[in-house]
């Protein structure tokens, strides 16, 4: 065999990164993804931190229970719980109040959203009656505790 008849190598030119339209169109799907994914994951975190608020409420609630084994009542009649410090003052996620009824045979406990969760109110009772009064600023009437627009109570 000759020289000549020896084939040549074909030099192939090996790709070298991403074209314009590959990059724009994954772009394009991440800030998709991102848009998607987003508003999910901020609530995900916000229902975290109303957990705070719930367990808050239902230890002053103990609390207070434990004070009306001793002595009958709650506190002054229209006044506020007697068991005040059965509330958490330091809060990172809410403001707590609590208010007895006009026969001190009764209590609500509020606790309202501080923060980045402003617009939130929840209450609980003696009979431990749960409510929702507000959601993400808007008045509501729910008879439990919601965490979500979309839950209702059974």
């Amino acid at each position: 065999m000759t020289a000549c008849n020896t084939p040549h190598p074909v030099l192939h030119r090996a790709p070298r990164g991403f074209t314009l339209i590959e990059v724009m169109i994954t772009v394009a799907i991440i800030g998709i993804l991102a848009a998607v994914a987003l508003p999910s994951y901020r609530d995900y975190i916000r229902r975290g931190k109303l957990q705070e608020g719930f367990a808050e409420m239902a230890t002053a609630r103990v609390k207070l229970e434990q004070y009306y084994q001793d002595f009958r009542n709650y506190g002054t009649a229209a006044g506020s719980c007697a068991t005040q410090s059965a509330l958490p003052s330091n809060s990172k996620y809410f403001t707590y109040t609590c208010t007895i009824g006009s026969t001190n045979q009764t209590y609500t406990i509020t606790a309202a959203g501080k923060g980045d969760i402003t617009g939130y109110e929840y209450t609980l009772t003696q009979s431990n009656a749960q409510a929702t009064t507000k959601f993400n600023g808007q008045t509501v009437t729910k008879s439990c505790w919601i965490t979500k627009a979309s839950e209702s109570c059974s």
